[in-house]
């Protein structure tokens, strides 16, 4: 009983060599409610700066704090409460005091919204945004979908190309293995002389 042995690869039962896939079709504009951030089915505007979504990996969006005014505000504000507890303010500066640096404690909590565009071996892109973060965060995730679509198919192009490449590979080799065999069989004017 003879073995049929492994699968080789090639057309075949095992082998279905990838097709190339259609175009991608065109998705509607999707536009932050400022206008800032402009998303079609290839491209990405943020503040006027144009990306491809195929150069990009992924978006994420987070809430940030600024750092700076929590701390004018909380060291401001305990400096106006010592000078007020050590009597060196009277009452109206040390409430005007305590107003101006809680507000800019408030500012600080406020933060933004930071945009980060990770970009394929390059640095990554911050933005600020600023608005809730809800809006950005569903944005964000649709900007998500759009990039893995445009690499999906990128990844499905190249698989199909590279296919192809290997089935003309395939065929010269097998063109020239034949040529070689042809060429084999008739002898070379001048080898078969007897003297």
């Amino acid at each position: 009983m003879a073995s049929a042995g492994p699968p080789v690869a090639g057309p075949g039962p095992y082998f279905a060599a990838p097709v190339a896939p259609e175009p991608l079709g065109p998705l509607p504009t999707v536009r932050s409610p400022d206008d800032r951030v402009e998303l079609t089915g290839i491209t990405l505007l943020v503040r006027g700066q144009l990306y491809l979504l195929r150069e990009l990996e992924r978006a994420d969006v987070m809430h940030v704090r600024w750092i700076l005014w929590y701390l004018l505000g909380a060291l401001g504000l305990a400096a106006v409460m010592i000078a007020f507890l050590e009597n060196w303010l009277k009452t109206g500066p040390a409430m005007l005091g305590m107003t101006l640096t809680a507000l800019l404690l408030i500012y600080g909590h406020r933060g933004t919204n930071r945009l980060r565009l990770f970009r394929l071996g390059r640095e990554v892109v911050n933005v600020a945004l600023p608005g809730e973060t809800a809006p950005w965060q569903q944005l964000t995730a649709e900007i998500n979908r759009r990039i893995f679509r445009v690499h999906d198919h990128a990844a499905r192009q190249a698989a199909a190309e590279l296919a192809a490449h290997d089935a003309a590979l395939r065929l010269a080799a097998q063109l020239d293995a034949a040529a070689t065999a042809d060429h084999e069989g008739y002898d070379t004017p001048g080898e078969n002389f007897s003297a």
